[in-house]
Order: structure tokens, then C-alpha cells, then sequence
């Protein structure tokens, strides 16, 4: 798959997980929400660190543009 995220936005993603997972540890999240919050931050932090979001394709979304693709 070719990247269609931009540096920009693979970094609020990784920066985003990190914030959700320290609340998450932290405690101020708990029960459901923590679960679903915990599975949000994975994801972020996946498509954040691959520079790939599957979201983006059907919508045809790249903030990768005049960025060096693979």
C-alpha cells in the first residue's frame, strides 16, 4: 500500500495515542470507554507509525501529497 498520510498528520495520530493512553493509565478513563479509547489509540498509533490510514482510500484522501511516497 502506498502512504497517503502526511508528516503531520502521522504525528497527531502517534501524539494522539500517546495522550488516550496515558489517560488510559492514569485512570481517568474507565470501563467501556477505556476499552474503546484503548482501541482507538492502537490504531492511531499503527496507522501513525506505517503512514497508511485504510479510511483514506475510498475517499481518496492523501495528506501525503509532495511528501516522498512508497
Amino acid at each position: 500500500m502506498k502512504k497517503n498520510m502526511g508528516s503531520f498528520d502521522r504525528t497527531l495520530r502517534i501524539i494522539l495515542a500517546i495522550v488516550l493512553a496515558i489517560l488510559i493509565a492514569l485512570g481517568h478513563l474507565k470501563g467501556l470507554s477505556a476499552y474503546i479509547f484503548g482501541v482507538l489509540a492502537v490504531v492511531f498509533l499503527i496507522s501513525g507509525l506505517i503512514g497508511v490510514c485504510p479510511i483514506y482510500y475510498p475517499f481518496r484522501i492523501n495528506t501525503a501529497k509532495g511528501e516522498q511516497k512508497d
